[in-house]
């Protein structure tokens, strides 16, 4: 495991000043070190597997040896022994460098650093000294009205403290969009239900909306998670309510003609039918799904206003909220969705489904980490798991069970079944990630596009491109700074600081790519998952469509400078819609699109258990039964038999509430 020696810690602090070097006027800009909070960066690095973790370690002493110099053709000294000048060449060599290890390193560094200086805040409560700077008021607080209701806890999941066996119908291992569903399908039909969920338990006022707090908490690995080389950042809920509960709260239904490419090309004819049908229209219900809120945001009103200059057709997004009134207060606050919902208004699993399941008896068991499936003569049994206490004392849970529905993501899924003993030559493969690029812009008038609601507009003009389903939706990001300040391309400390003190008037557009060619999802020695993808070809020349066309669309909604993602920064300067310099676009594919030569993101990870007609290519039968084991189901994302192409929550639900029926 990761240790933080006082030499690591030496270095991460040399690190942090020269990524965020001291503002003019260092009381409301101080340097890195002072706010990078050095407890939180070791326990995202030990969250990571195993591996990860040695890398992560053996770059930190790399750093603090004089051979570090030779990586850069510097002087041959520790990092540390590097007067500022000269840490911030070496940086900067390895952002550019030709060794792909370099570029890693120093994108994981950079992403740790900025993230947690500009995301974090001080454990007194106070604010962030550097966010007045933004213009970033920091959390809205119970101040905002809402029907937050009482702060008990509605939900009272078991609380055992020593080693326990419990029996069920139906074991349901994760409780997001998938597990809660099946969970409350299967308790109100009369079914005894046990949820383990590998998160906390959390409610009203937990929700801090403190950036590094609540990502640390409420996500896989602590929200570092990423990739093995580090090239895709990856975003997926790990809390009662899985992605249901930090999700934006875009509730897209699946499109057509993806649900026709499955039911025709995987022989999965259940995706056209009424049946289904069905049972998206149930859980739309059920979530209070509508386009009833009263105004945009910024960023989302510059999307609608730029398409339409252009042509170009956007629709509302319809959102997983009710009760919304037009209040300054109340249309602030959600725009915390990304980080949890204080005020009860986003009807996710944890204010729905789980909530249903809960009344019918089923048990909910919380911060309990599924270890394996156990399997009987083919048939499976139930499973072994650990659980934490809130003192952090490990205690040992054995489930015994008719059926098990596996429900813990397309990362986690795979990995479980691995650990179980399933071999199936597809099992972890066929990995989708709607690979995810940020293009920002400022405004000459502020955009405040950290409050309300985080994506409310879409621009479908590029999702079938080149004669395919393939291509890429517009879309906006939550954009708090410590998110903002880790997708926003760093070349030099002074010049970082002087992008994020603009974040007021800062813009972002997201190109979501529908990826045709997926990656793998494996098991370590630990069983841990190890993330392999790299971006396409094809997907790429998609992702650049996407970028090109974001880029256009800020221009026309009167930005006056638009930042390229790409490493090196480039930026267009346009003037009341005209664009000055159009031959950068053009200069776009030129660009070396490396692992960590620019910023990847995924909050949408699909299809490594995918179901299908075909045994020999699909773990999963139609049913959602793997192939290999009797009374094993999967009942989420990894169960799509190809990506999407929408936010999928809405998708999951469905084929979760359609897997429950046949269940029952």
């Amino acid at each position: 495991m990761f240790v933080l020696t006082p030499a690591r810690a030496a270095t991460l602090r040399a690190l942090a000043d020269t990524f965020i070097p001291a503002g003019p006027t260092p009381a409301s800009a101080p340097a890195g070190s002072a706010l990078v909070d050095l407890d939180k960066l070791a326990a995202a690095i030990q969250a990571q597997p195993l591996g990860a973790q040695t890398e992560f370690g053996q770059l930190l002493d790399l750093l603090d040896k004089p051979l570090a110099g030779l990586t850069w053709w510097g002087p041959l000294r520790p990092f540390r022994g590097l007067v500022p000048a000269q840490r911030e060449r070496l940086l900067q060599s390895w952002a550019g460098s030709r060794v792909p290890a370099l570029r890693q390193g120093f994108q994981a560094l950079r992403k740790l650093c900025t993230f947690l200086y500009y995301g974090g805040s001080p454990a007194d409560g106070s604010l962030n000294p550097t966010w007045a700077a933004l213009g970033y008021p920091g959390p809205v607080g119970p101040a905002a009205p809402g029907p937050a209701g009482p702060t008990e806890r509605p939900l009272k999941p078991l609380t055992p403290v020593v080693d326990t066996t419990y029996h069920c119908d139906v074991l349901v291992i994760g409780s997001g969009a998938g597990g809660g569903v099946v969970a409350a399908e299967l308790a109100q039909a009369g079914h005894d239900v046990l949820v383990l969920e590998a998160g906390p338990y959390c409610h009203g006022p937990d929700f801090t909306q403190r950036e590094a707090d609540m990502l640390g908490r409420l996500y896989d690995g602590r929200g570092a998670l990423s990739t093995r080389d580090g090239g895709v950042s990856i975003l997926a809920g790990a809390c009662l309510g899985g992605g249901t509960t930090v999700n934006w709260a875009g509730a897209f239904r699946t499109p057509d003609y993806v649900l026709d490419e499955w039911a025709r090309e995987h022989r999965a004819p259940q995706f056209t039918s009424p049946a289904f049908k069905a049972s998206l229209d149930a859980v739309a219900q059920a979530l209070s799904v509508n386009t009833d809120y009263p105004r945009h945001n910024g960023q989302n009103q510059a999307l609608l206003d730029g398409s339409a200059r252009l042509g170009q057709a956007t629709r509302l997004i319809p959102r997983n909220e009710k009760g919304l009134i037009d209040n300054d207060l109340y249309f602030q606050g959600l725009g915390f969705s990304t980080l949890g919902d204080a005020h009860g208004v986003k009807q996710g699993t944890l204010n729905t489904y789980l909530s249903v399941a809960a009344a019918h008896g089923a048990r909910l068991l919380p911060d309990t980490r599924a270890e394996r499936v156990t399997v009987v003569g083919g048939r499976a049994t139930g499973a072994e798991a650990v659980h934490t206490t809130p003192e952090g004392r490990p205690v040992r849970i054995t489930v015994r069970a008719q059926r098990v529905v596996v429900a813990g993501g397309a990362i986690q899924t795979p990995a479980l079944l691995l650990r179980s003993g399933l071999r199936h030559p597809h099992l972890g493969r066929h990995l989708h990630l709607h690979p995810t690029v940020v293009v920002a812009a400022h405004y000459p008038h502020a955009m405040h596009s950290w409050h309300g609601p985080s994506m409310s507009v879409v621009n479908d003009t590029f999702t079938r491109l080149q004669g395919t389903n393939f291509g890429v939706k517009l879309e906006t990001p939550p954009t708090h700074p410590g998110l903002l300040a880790m997708v926003l391309p760093w070349q030099s400390g002074t010049q970082h600081r002087l992008l994020l003190q603009a974040a007021s008037h800062l813009g972002s557009f997201i190109v979501l790519t529908r990826d045709r060619d997926g990656g793998r999802v494996q098991a370590d020695a630990q069983g841990k998952p190890l993330i392999e993808y790299k971006l396409s070809k094809f997907d790429k020349q998609n992702m650049l469509t996407g970028v090109r066309a974001a880029a256009e669309i800020h221009v026309a909604a009167g930005a006056h400078t638009v930042f390229l993602p790409h490493g090196t920064l480039p930026t267009l300067h346009a003037e009341g819609g005209t664009l000055h310099n159009p031959a950068l676009l053009g200069q776009l594919t030129s660009l070396r699109w490396h692992p960590n030569r620019f910023g990847l993101y995924s909050a949408h990870q699909m299809s490594t258990c995918r179901l299908g007609g075909q045994r020999a290519t699909h773990p999963l039968r139609p049913s959602g039964e793997t192939v290999e084991v009797q009374g094993l189901y999967v009942a989420d994302g990894s169960a799509f038999p190809a990506c999407s192409g929408v936010n999928p929550m809405l998708t999951i639900m469905a084929l979760a509430h359609y897997t429950a029926q046949g269940l029952k």
